[in-house]
């Protein structure tokens, strides 16, 4: 599957900031355990206990300007007032990482992929191989959200999450906690969070 990241509103930050640790050197935000899905199973169809989506969004613009995903205001409301957005070209296709300059934490990184990846039911149809963990979560107006390969992740503070933005397409969402943050709040909140953000620009842009 095609890797996945997280946008947040307002409380967000209290998730994934207070006291970020600087660090010496240029930022090299991880990307919170984010993975691609076995190609075999790209295009399958969802089973009948796999979340539909009615309404897919198109993905084509965000795939020419990943760091699109998340206006400055919603990805200072999830880092902090001091953020940088830096698109990158990953195996699962492009994408944006937000960070504060100087630290690697927090961090949100948004992979849009490269085109149809099985969809939620990739993610379902991988647990146990290609993913220890599969943990789907609250849905977002519809849309469904599948926190995957979380456990080690979480105690260190990061986890992504497979925004279903149709029947066979998802968008990663992965987010890094800060230092003071870890062990006290449960990171795929805060990736859920920051998905709730990137759901509402990827929508608006409908």
């Amino acid at each position: 599957m095609t890797q996945r990241t997280i946008l947040v509103l307002g409380a967000a930050a209290l998730v994934l900031t207070a006291c970020s640790t600087p660090n010496d050197g240029n930022p090299t935000p991880s990307v919170g355990g984010t993975s691609s899905v076995p190609s075999s199973s790209a295009g399958q169809v969802p089973g009948p206990d796999v979340p539909k989506v009615s309404e897919p969004i198109d993905l084509a613009r965000f795939r020419a300007a990943p760091c699109d995903a998340l206006t400055s205001t919603q990805a200072q409301d999830l880092i902090g007032p001091k953020v940088e957005a830096t698109p990158r070209n990953e195996s699962a296709g492009p994408a944006c990482v937000w960070v504060t300059p100087s630290t690697s934490r927090p961090s949100v990184n948004v992979v849009i992929g490269n085109g149809p990846d099985g969809g939620t039911a990739a993610v379902y149809a991988a647990k146990g191989g290609a993913y220890k963990i599969v943990e789907p979560l609250e849905p977002i107006e519809g849309y469904p959200v599948t926190a995957y390969e979380v456990l080690a992740k979480r105690v260190e503070g990061g986890c992504a999450v497979a925004l279903g933005t149709s029947d066979d397409q998802t968008v990663t969402v992965a987010a890094e906690q800060s230092e003071h943050n870890i062990g006290k709040k449960d990171p795929c909140d805060a990736a859920r969070q920051a998905a709730v953000s990137v759901l509402a620009t990827l929508r608006a842009a409908k």
